[in-house]
């Protein structure tokens, strides 16, 4: 049985923010504020930068209060800088400022969050992915080809999948992801990594046993309508819409209907 990441090798996501966070910054930090961002259509450096900062502060602030239901009301101080060349800075503050209530907090304490894991870690797991992807945007947005440490990305993959059946509150295109036992494969090619998704008259997710799609039944993956293999990295550009199923990376086989519609309405 294959599983989607190597749980022989905990990750630290609190450990992986910070160092995510510090290569945006260091990414960021010299180049045009005003430089646009391909992969994030209408948006410039500087709004990659206050989305990714007002994020993790967002994010802090549900962490501190350890919120046991839906808040309501999404303001937060976020104490920007007067100009967007100090916005680097106010990111790298931002993360020391996430650093120090993960430092606090425990991951296992129960807590609301809008996914599959009811504790205090989606959320330090969530901003970590968050973190990551836009720092790829950065990179991309500045001709640079971005790296992703394989762990990382199968974790991110896991997560996207395992969170993404819940997010119909912010991504309502996620409700037409409906089918009768249609089933789309991603197989990672550079380690350990299957993913089955099946989506159903009433919905969809990671057919297996709990969170992250434990369980996988290989007999039933191998005769997937879809499937898409390639690195774990590209794999999980590809969910998030950073990367097209046409790419020469990407091995594709099945019913492109159904990847089509897969892609039209898992935007996250």
């Amino acid at each position: 049985m294959t599983t989607p990441i190597d749980r022989a090798t905990p990750i630290d996501h609190a450990a992986a923010v910070a160092a995510e966070t510090s290569r945006f910054v260091a990414t960021v930090r010299t180049a045009d504020p005003a430089a646009p961002v391909p992969t994030c259509p209408g948006w410039t450096l500087s709004d990659l930068v206050r989305h990714t900062g007002s994020v993790q502060r967002w994010f802090t602030v549900l962490l501190r209060q350890r919120l046991q239901e839906p808040p309501r009301s999404r303001d937060v101080e976020l104490h920007l800088p007067p100009t967007p060349d100090g916005y680097p800075a106010w990111l790298a503050e931002a993360a020391a400022q996430a650093g120090a209530e993960f430092a606090s907090v425990d991951p296992d304490a129960p807590m609301w969050a809008w996914g599959a894991d009811q504790h205090a870690r989606f959320w330090v797991r969530r901003m970590l992915f968050e973190t990551l992807v836009h720092r790829v945007d950065a990179e991309l947005a500045l001709g640079l080809d971005p790296d992703i440490d394989p762990v990382l990305a199968a974790d991110g993959v896991s997560e996207f999948l395992t969170n993404l059946p819940f997010a119909a509150g912010f991504a309502p295109a996620t409700a037409a992801l409906r089918g009768a036992d249609r089933t789309i494969r991603f197989t990672r090619t550079d380690g350990d990594g299957d993913w089955l998704v099946r989506l159903r008259p009433d919905g969809f997710g990671l057919d297996g046993f709990g969170l992250d799609g434990f369980g996988l039944d290989r007999q039933a993956a191998a005769g997937a309508d879809a499937s898409v293999r390639g690195t774990a990295a590209d794999l999980l550009l590809l969910l998030y819409g950073r990367l097209d199923r046409s790419a020469d990376r990407f091995e594709v086989r099945g019913d492109d209907e159904l990847l089509a519609h897969w892609t039209a309405n898992s935007a996250f």
